[in-house]
């Protein structure tokens, strides 16, 4: 297999499929305003995903239940403005697709339309097949989710790894071909076990985006708050901290806060 890298001014779906074709592993993060999002695109991350995990991450829920479709629309819209390379995918928040086709495709709709989106995510296999099928009749752009899904964590009780028993990975398996049968471009495999990785990644021919997943995907994404080491609490095997952002902003505005009582700031080449 090929592993020579192409050089893509703007990453779309037929890219992505075209790196699994080429042995080109695919960077995946998440951003959820202007600011980080300009910093991860002009960073060359292939795909950019305004996840849910906003629910988390900068509104401070327990899950990514609370977020709304609104708010997942704001921030698209600040991400969005800020991206000239990387391809945007959005979550469609709990709520706003499960019950009803009907509700799921005008959910995507309102994404594309409002914040000017390149894709949407769901989280499921079968039990949302007639949802993907309406967005996608619609000319939308659909990546799934499997394994771990955190919109499902009350039914499943536990963020423990997934799909360890036979019975489930079958299933996961089988969803994941029906998946790509339907005419998802991709999906994000999250925390299950790296064998079963190498499985569904092999079995399909759309690109495998692992959180948790090993290195067998033909991606991978984190959470970007997690990757700077912004969050400081959350620990899981899978998470590798590049930064300790936690630790030196804490330390930049303690600075901050010992100059100003001080009087040290500003200084005289720091005033008008």
């Amino acid at each position: 297999m090929s592993t020579a890298k192409k050089e893509y001014k703007r990453i779309t779906t037929k890219s992505l499929i075209e790196m699994k074709r080429n042995g080109e592993k695919i960077s995946m993060l998440t951003s959820y305003d202007y600011s980080m999002a300009k910093i991860v695109d002009d960073a060359h991350v292939d795909v950019i995903l305004v996840g849910d995990s906003a629910s988390n991450v900068m509104a401070g829920h327990e899950t990514t239940l609370p977020i709304t479709l609104d708010q997942m629309i704001y921030h698209a819209s600040s991400v969005i403005r800020a991206v000239h390379r990387a391809l945007v995918v959005v979550d469609i928040p709990f709520g706003s697709y499960q019950s009803d086709p009907k509700e799921a495709l005008r959910s995507a709709i309102r994404i594309m339309k409002e914040s000017g989106a390149h894709a949407v995510k769901l989280e499921g296999g079968i039990e949302i097949k007639e949802s993907v099928k309406r967005i996608l009749n619609a000319g939308i752009p659909v990546m799934g989710h499997l394994g771990l899904t955190p919109q499902s964590i009350y039914k499943f009780g536990t963020y423990s790894v997934r799909a360890k028993e036979d019975e489930e990975a079958e299933k996961l398996l089988e969803d994941a071909k029906l998946l790509e049968k339907l005419g998802c471009f991709g999906i994000v495999l999250e925390k299950i076990p790296a064998a079963l990785t190498k499985k569904v990644s092999e079995s399909i021919s759309i690109p495998t985006i692992g959180i948790g997943g090993g290195k067998y995907a033909d991606g991978q994404v984190l959470v970007i708050h997690d990757l700077l080491g912004m969050t400081h609490e959350f620990n899981p095997r899978f998470l590798r901290r590049y930064m300790n952002l936690y630790e030196e902003m804490g330390n930049a505005i303690s600075n901050y806060v010992k100059d100003v009582k001080n009087r040290d700031f500003p200084n005289d080449d720091e005033q008008y």
